[in-house]
């Protein structure tokens, strides 16, 4: 009988102890990003609608890189079903103000004529308002502005409160309750690192772009039509070295062994000129370009597949919050938009993310080497590139292992913590979530990356014409639901706060914006 690993003891003492349930009810608050384009599917060039109020300061509806990229974010819920309800209720709003407009489905963008054509967001004449833009400037010149308008989806998840004194008195562990907790949260987050490869190939659907894309200058994929490129075992193009996992961000050196290392590193690329970008040059012919010409302009240019989160104050750095308060919660960055459902993602697919992540709080997580970082990044590029090739091998203590065999240790030991995530639901959906992944192993072809191609091939269409037609379907579906009249009233209050909000902000700036950002980058 082979020995219980580390997880499987954990989880044994969490049940004799009678705590198992603390593991239920972990919070759970998602970000999805659309394109905005018109009827025609091309990318809207018009403002952030109004009535919607303020992309500044709106909490739930915002803006990402472009003023056609909107964010939509949620609450922290206890519930997946709450959460994707409160998703679709804030997607429901939008789609009364869009005014002819539509949420693109995929998460690779419409068809596309260049960077000049893809407006940066406008955040209003504030400091803080300026700062933002300012930085999506400095995204355009250093990655294109194309990059930029790749969309995803966040699952932001904290694990309960009450789950950590009990843990830590069952590991007997002797250091602070934040050191604790904040040391779990980056152990959990460098198994993610070394495991999150299972996003990409279990729900990447991102497989195929329209040739726009690259503006003329195709990379090595294979051709599907005269409009679209594609690779044929790829999950998720959106996570590879075309997408956010791209060749610029390779260098940071950002390092996830423990909190302190973790600011360390990314305050040195926050600090660092990098020539390349000294080039750029940062205020040329009196407008900026970019911020600064370090190696990151601020933490947020730092992209992976998870990374710890602290809620910010007003004008407080990313890396100070979390070095004054710790870990508050994780930020998963590895799922594509679903093409398939209205809102982008589904409830089997959250539900599999958080037993992911149990997985790896309760599984055993040395630091990460070098050589082992460097394998972790070859096995998530790889897995969003090919991660459908039945022969690809990842690599593992220095050796190769078949990714569908690695998966299947994995998904072969989630099934306790399954169990518990379940409680006493009769349809036991964690597990059947589980199950399904295990079917998906077995059979690729039911992968949401290869139904997409398959769907293309058997309505003899473009990825754009595939994209245009669920999007479409989507906007159809919000314009027949009926949004309940206290969530309606709601977003319009929030709506008509958040424009108040922006101009009491404009019209308290006292500094030039020259002294904003000295001030903002001066505090340690």
């Amino acid at each position: 009988m082979p020995a219980r690993t580390d997880h499987e003891q954990r989880l044994t003492q969490l049940l004799n102890h009678g705590s198992a349930a603390l593991l239920c009810g972990g919070l759970k608050g998602l970000e999805k990003e659309s394109l905005r384009v018109d009827g025609n599917g091309c990318l809207a060039h018009t403002p952030h609608p109004e009535s919607l109020g303020a992309a500044l300061t709106h909490p739930l509806i915002t803006t990402d890189y472009s003023e056609a990229l909107i964010e939509l974010v949620t609450p922290a819920l206890a519930t997946v079903p709450e959460a994707l309800g409160f998703l679709c209720d804030i997607h429901n709003f939008v789609y009364q103000n869009l005014d002819g407009e539509m949420l693109w489905a995929t998460s690779m963008p419409c068809a596309l004529a260049g960077d000049a054509s893809i407006p940066i967001a406008a955040y209003g004449r504030s400091n803080v308002g300026m700062m933002k833009h300012v930085y999506r400037r400095g995204l355009g010149w250093r990655y294109g502005r194309t990059m930029q308008t790749i969309s995803g989806v966040h699952f932001n998840y904290s694990f309960p409160q009450a789950l950590w004194p009990v843990l830590r008195e069952l590991q007997q562990d002797r250091r602070p309750l934040r050191e604790f907790v904040d040391e779990s949260y980056f152990g959990m987050l460098r198994n993610f690192q070394r495991v999150g490869w299972l996003v990409p190939y279990f729900f990447g659907a991102s497989p195929a772009v329209c040739k726009s894309f690259f503006h003329d200058r195709y990379p090595d994929f294979k051709e599907f039509d005269a409009h679209t490129l594609y690779e044929p075992y790829a999950t998720s193009l959106r996570m590879s070295d075309i997408g956010y996992k791209n060749k610029n961000q390779a260098r940071v050196g950002v390092r996830y062994n423990s909190l302190a290392d973790y600011v360390a590193t990314l305050t040195h690329a926050i600090s660092t000129p990098e020539p390349e970008y000294q080039r750029i040059g940062v205020k040329v012919n009196g407008e900026y370009r970019q911020l600064n010409v370090n190696i990151l302009q601020i933490e947020n240019e730092f992209y992976t597949f998870a990374r710890p989160k602290q809620p910010i104050n007003s004008g407080e750095r990313p890396t100070l919050a979390l070095k004054k308060r710790g870990v508050m919660y994780a930020e998963v960055r590895a799922l594509d938009v679903n093409a398939y459902d209205a809102v982008g993602a589904d409830s089997a697919t959250l539900r599999f993310i958080e037993a992911l992540l149990a997985w790896c709080l309760l599984t055993d997580s040395p630091p990460v080497s070098d050589s082992e970082q460097h394998a972790i990044n070859r096995n998530q590029a790889e897995a969003a590139r090919r991660g459908r090739d039945p022969a690809l091998k990842l690599v593992r203590d220095g050796g190769g292992i078949l990714l569908r065999d690695w998966a299947a240790e994995i998904t072969g030991q989630m099934d306790g913590i399954c169990a518990i995530l379940d409680a006493d639901d009769p349809l036991k959906p964690y597990s059947a979530s589980l199950q399904a992944r295990r079917q998906d192993l077995a059979d690729s072809e039911r992968l949401p990356s290869a139904r997409v191609l398959a769907d293309m091939r058997a309505h003899g269409e473009s990825f754009f014409c595939f994209a245009k037609r669920l999007s479409e379907t989507h906007r159809d579906y919000f314009l027949r639901r009926r949004l309940p009249a206290a969530s309606q009233q709601h977003f319009r209050q929030l709506a008509l706060e958040s424009l108040e909000k922006q101009q009491q902000i404009e019209a308290a700036d006292t500094l030039s914006f020259d002294e904003y950002l000295q001030h903002y980058f001066s505090q340690t």
